[in-house]
C-alpha cells in the first residue's frame, strides 16, 4: 500500500531548526540544524593540499576547519558513476589512477564536502562539484546529462532529457531533479541561468583568495528543505514561524506556484512537535531497544566502525510452529530495521543478527523484505547478503553524523563509557517547556531551575529570544542557577 500522505513539519527554535517528514503521521526522518553548528556539506572551499597519501589513494586537504578534510581518488576524477548505468566498468578505471599524479602537496584545489566531520574523522571531500537548483543540479566539471531516478514516466524522462541537452551549458552536467517533472523549459532554463552564474561568482572568489577560504556556503535547513524536499509528493508543508512562512511563500511563488497553496502558518497556542506527536518520537530515538508490534524487539548498537542490530522474539510466541514464528518476526523485525535507518540517519557497515533461519527459503524471503523497505530511503544501500553465520552485512550511505550523535553526548564523568543527553537537546527541551507554560493562563511567572554552568550559557546564547518572548506574552522568565541539579536536567515551574 502506498503512501497516502505525506507531510513536512518545520520548527524554528530558539537557536535550532528542526524538520520533520511524516508519512501518513508517521515519523520516517527528522533533520536538526543548530544555529551555531551547522552541517558543511555542500560548502565549496578552496584547500590546500597538506599531505599526499598514494598508498591509500587519498589526500588531506586543509579547508581552514579544525580537521583536515580528506579526498579519496575517486572523488578527484570527475564522477559521474552515481548516475551512470556502466558503474562498474568506470569504478574499475579509477582504480587504475595514481593521487599523487593529480595532487602534490602545497597545491590548491577546490573542493566541496560531501560528508560531514564524524567522530574523529575529518569531512570528505571531492572535486566534482555540484550546485542544486529547484529543478535541476548544475555540474560545473562534468559533461553529462541525466533524470533523477524518481521520476518513472519514461516518455515525461525522454522530454526532460531533451530539453537539458538544448539548455545545457557546453562542457557541463545538468541533471532534472524529481522536482522539475513536469516542467517546462522556461523554468529549467531560469534554474541553469542562475547555477552558472553562481559558479561564475564562486570561480570569481576563488582567484581573489589564498587557500584555505571558504568560498560558498550552501542553504541552511530551512531553505535546503523548501528547495530539495517541498517536490509534488509533498501534500503539506507546515512553519510555526511567520516570517519564514512568508519566505517560503515567496520562493514557491517563484518555482512552483502551483504548490503554494499547500503551504500553512501554525498559528496555534501549542507547541507544533507536540501537536503532530513528533516530540515523543524523537525522544525514542535515543533508546537502543525499538519494540516490534508482535512484542518482539531489535536491539541497535552503535559504535565508530560499524553498528550491529540483534533480532529478538521478545514476548511474541506466535504459533506452534516455530520456524513459522521466527519468519514472522524477521519480517517484521526487516521493515523496522529500514525505517529506524533511515529516521536516525545510521549510516556506514551495518551487522544484522536475525533470529536463527534454517530454511533458505525463509532467509531469501527476509532479505528481499528488507531490500524492498530500503528503497524507500533516499540514501543508497546495499544489502550484501547473509553468512554462514546467519547475520547480514549491509552498508548505508553516510553523509551526516547519526541523530543519536546530535541528541546526545559523551558522558564527563565515566570517561565516555555511557551517554547523556547532549547541550542542544536540553537547550531545546528547556524552550518546549518555556512555551508551553507561556499558553497557560496561569502564573505570569516562569521559573527554570538549572545547573548554574549551564543556565548562564543558555541564558548568554537566547537572552534575546527570552527577553522577546517575555514581551510577547507579557509574563517574566527567570532562570534560577541550582548547584544540586544535574548537568543534564532542569526543573520549571509557573
Amino acid at each position: 500500500m502506498g503512501i497516502h500522505i505525506k507531510e513536512i513539519i518545520v520548527d524554528i527554535g530558539f537557536g535550532q531548526t528542526r524538520a520533520a517528514i511524516l508519512e501518513d503521521s508517521e515519523l520516517v526522518e527528522i533533520y536538526m540544524e543548530d544555529k551555531e553548528g551547522q552541517s558543511i556539506v555542500g560548502n565549496i572551499y578552496k584547500g590546500l593540499v597538506k599531505n599526499v597519501l598514494p598508498g591509500m589513494g587519498a589526500a588531506f586537504i586543509d579547508i581552514g576547519t579544525e580537521k583536515n578534510a580528506f579526498l579519496y581518488v575517486k572523488d578527484l576524477i570527475s564522477d559521474i558513476s552515481g548516475y551512470s548505468e556502466e558503474n562498474d566498468e568506470h569504478q574499475a578505471q579509477i582504480e587504475t589512477y595514481r593521487i599523487d599524479d593529480y595532487l602534490k602537496t602545497g597545491q590548491e584545489v577546490l573542493v566541496q564536502i560531501i560528508k560531514d566531520p564524524i567522530g574523529g574523522k575529518g569531512a570528505r571531500a571531492t572535486t566534482n562539484i555540484t550546485l542544486p537548483g529547484r529543478f535541476a543540479v548544475l555540474m560545473p566539471t562534468a559533461d553529462y546529462i541525466g533524470v533523477s531516478r524518481r521520476i518513472e514516466d519514461e516518455v515525461e524522462r525522454e522530454r526532460l532529457r531533451s530539453l537539458a541537452e538544448e539548455i545545457k551549458p557546453p562542457n557541463m552536467g545538468v541533471i532534472v531533479r524529481t522536482a522539475g517533472e513536469g516542467c517546462s523549459i522556461s523554468d529549467l532554463r531560469s534554474d541553469i541561468e542562475f547555477l552558472t552564474g553562481l559558479w561564475g561568482n564562486i570561480l570569481k572568489k576563488e582567484s581573489k583568495v589564498t587557500a584555505p577560504k571558504l568560498i560558498h556556503k550552501d542553504m541552511s535547513l530551512f531553505f535546503r528543505i523548501v528547495r530539495d524536499m517541498f517536490t509534488k509528493e509533498v501534500d503539506k508543508l507546515v512553519i510555526n514561524d511567520k516570517e519564514y512562512y512568508e519566505k517560503a511563500v515567496e520562493i514557491i511563488s517563484a518555482t512552483s506556484p502551483e504548490l503554494k497553496s499547500r503551504i500553512y502558518y501554525f498559528d496555534m497556542l501549542y507547541e507544533i512537535f507536540d501537536y503532530y506527536n513528533i516530540e515523543e518520537k524523537i525522544e525514542k530515538i535515543i533508546s537502543k531497544k525499538v519494540w516490534l508490534k508482535s512484542g518482539g524487539y531489535i536491539v541497535i548498537e552503535q559504535t565508530e566502525a560499524l553498528t550491529v542490530i540483534d533480532v529478538n522474539t521478545g514476548r511474541y510466541v506466535g504459533s506452534k510452529d516455530l520456524p513459522d514464528t521466527v519468519l514472522k518476526t524477521n519480517i517484521e523485525a526487516a521493515k523496522e530495521i529500514a525505517k529506524q535507518l533511515r529516521l536516525r540517519d545510521i549510516g556506514g557497515i551495518i551487522i544484522i543478527d536475525f533470529i536463527d533461519m534454517k530454511d533458505s527459503e525463509h532467509q531469501n524471503i527476509v532479505l528481499e523484505v528488507l531490500r524492498n523497505a530500503l528503497k524507500k530511503d533516499k540514501n543508497r544501500s546495499n544489502v550484501l547478503g547473509m553468512t554462514h553465520l546467519g547475520l547480514v552485512e549491509m552498508t548505508r550511505k553516510k553523509v551526516v553524523p547519526p541523530k543519536t550523535n546530535i541528541l546526545q553526548s559523551i558522558c564527563p564523568h565515566c570517561l565516555g563509557t555511557g551517554r547523556v543527553l547532549s547541550k542542544q537537546t536540553i537547550f531545546k527541551k528547556i524552550e518546549f517547556e518555556i512555551r508551553k507554560a507561556l499558553f497557560d493562563k496561569g502564573n505570569n511567572i516562569i521559573e527554570v531551575f538549572i545547573n548554574p554552568e549551564l543556565g548562564q550559557e543558555f541564558l548568554d546564547t537566547y537572552k534575546d529570544e527570552i527577553r522577546s518572548l517575555s514581551n510577547k506574552y507579557g509574563k517574566i522568565i527567570k532562570i534560577v542557577p541550582d548547584e544540586n541539579m544535574p548537568e543534564d536536567e532542569f526543573k520549571i515551574y509557573h
